[in-house]
């Protein structure tokens, strides 16, 4: 077989092997009608519950447990239907994936993210948030759990009933801040550690669009600009794709491997840079052997970002598995710990079955709700092609890495959305700044100029002033909500 024979051979079969996931986009949409997905749901949520019971016991707290993980599954779900949209949408908008397959690497990433990596975020919100040692007793802080639990979920499943991106950390934090405060004051809440993850909430979405915006231009200048396309994809495609596995490794090394054996940064930044030379020359005669028969033309060049893209959406789909477990479990996990030895100021440790449940409830909530969102975030705000969408997926999966690294429960669709602004605003500057040129050159176009100009607004301001206030209302609105229910709870309970 020859050089030029390869690359159509290849797309077909890429083309084949992404087709076999077409009937989970068919299934999909049948279990999406309301009754029959949500009685799958239900379901889940009763087996959650089950499952709890199995494995706490019979104790005086059983019945505890069964509700809290029944809660923490619902909440789960709905981090599937509304928050893993920010992963595969731009995939599944620029047409790299189907549907189908995009919900089948979501759900294995997602799940694999949540098992391997997602210890240290769990605890962040177990116990970072509000000071346990200003509950007055373990009962007090379950309820206060449970209530954050539930006021997050219902506010998210509105959120996602109204077709709304809004932020799962935002819910489940601004959930735990409002429970604290209704039960033991405002100096329950640990101020120092709300402002470091309201500060990240504010840095998140802009240093996602920024490096969203960097790998674009690096795109547009090295590679879209030049005047053999098709040799500078050559050159830098793998070059790119190599960073990406530089970054997947090295996470990996430092958040999954450590459970084994102890590994420094030092050593995971060691490894991750192994793997991304490997890769890199790995990629090399695989891109060159794409290329093969190319047009010098950007149309072809999407040819040759599909791999990329789709690697970066699994890698995406990891980190936010390590990263939003968190918003399902970690208050569950700190209910289970106080029921199972009546204290809650201790360390968090977090059985392997809790961890399941949020891993296996993102996934469902994902196939069974998950495509309203995914078309939205893909389509919606800002045209995608695959280059533009594989620049969305890495800034978000090397800002979410970051950020799960350093245990800050950061909003992974302020990063994914983010980026996609990052990259309509970065599109509009460069567009501007080549009518600028334009214009220089020949002065006559002045009118022409101003009439292009009104035309690439490419980013929507309607969906960028939407999704901002539904940033802003969102800590509030589950904070009420919380001290509403967990109020409730106090008052029914005596």
């Amino acid at each position: 077989m020859t050089n030029k024979d390869f690359e159509p051979r290849h797309l077909e079969t890429l083309d084949r092997d992404l087709g076999r996931f077409s009937s989970l986009e068919s299934a999909t949409t049948y279990v999406g009608r309301p009754f029959v997905g949500s009685g799958i749901a239900l379901v889940f949520i009763v087996m959650a519950g089950l499952v709890a019971m199995l494995f706490f016991g019979n104790s005086n707290n059983s019945m505890i447990v069964v509700i809290a993980a029944g809660l923490g599954a619902y909440m789960a779900l709905n981090i599937g239907a509304n928050d893993v949209a920010n992963n595969m949408g731009p995939a599944v908008g620029a047409n790299a994936l189907t549907l189908g397959g995009a919900i089948a690497i979501a759900a294995i990433f997602e799940s694999a993210g949540a098992l391997l990596a997602g210890g240290d975020v769990v605890k962040t919100i177990a116990k970072g948030i509000i000071a346990p040692d200003s509950m007055q007793t373990s009962e007090v802080f379950i309820w206060a759990m449970m209530s954050a639990l539930l006021s997050s979920a219902l506010w998210v499943n509105l959120a996602t009933w109204v077709g709304a991106p809004v932020s799962t950390t935002h819910s489940v934090v601004g959930g735990v801040m409002g429970a604290g405060i209704a039960a033991a004051g405002f100096g329950a809440v640990a101020w120092g550690t709300m402002g470091t993850i309201a500060a990240s909430w504010v840095i998140s979405p802009v240093l996602g669009g920024l490096v969203a915006a960097g790998f674009l231009w690096l795109i547009k200048s090295r590679i879209v600009y030049q005047d053999d396309k098709i040799e500078a994809a050559r050159k830098w495609v793998p070059v790119l794709v190599g960073i990406m596995a530089g970054a997947f490794a090295s996470y990996l090394a430092l958040k999954g491997l450590k459970k084994i054996i102890k590994i420094d940064i030092t050593m995971a930044l060691t490894i991750g840079l192994a793997m991304g030379i490997a890769v890199w020359l790995v990629m090399i005669p695989i891109i060159r052997r794409q290329s093969q028969g190319l047009e010098n033309r950007n149309k072809s060049l999407k040819v040759l970002f599909g791999i990329p893209l789709v690697v970066s959406a699994a890698l995406l789909s990891f980190a936010h598995g390590a990263n939003d477990v968190a918003n399902a479990v970690g208050p569950l996990a700190a209910i289970v710990q106080a029921s199972e030895s009546g204290s809650f100021t201790q360390a968090i440790s977090i059985p392997i079955w809790v961890m399941i449940i949020g891993a296996f409830g993102i996934s469902f909530g994902l196939f069974l709700f998950g495509p309203k969102l995914i078309r939205m975030v893909g389509s919606q705000i800002t045209k995608l092609n695959p280059m533009r969408a594989y620049c969305v997926a890495l800034s978000a999966a090397i800002t979410v890495i970051v950020a799960s690294w350093l245990g800050l429960p950061v909003s992974s669709t302020h990063i994914a959305v983010g980026g996609v602004f990052g990259v309509g605003f970065f599109r509009e500057w460069d567009a501007e700044r080549r009518l600028r040129k334009a214009r220089q050159s020949v002065p006559d176009r002045v009118q022409l100029t101003r009439e292009e100009r009104r035309r690439r607004k490419l980013v929507r301001r309607s969906h960028f002033m939407t999704i901002i206030a539904a940033w802003v209302i969102t800590v509030p609105a589950a904070a009420g909500l919380s001290a509403v229910i967990f109020l409730t709870i106090q008052g029914f309970a005596g």
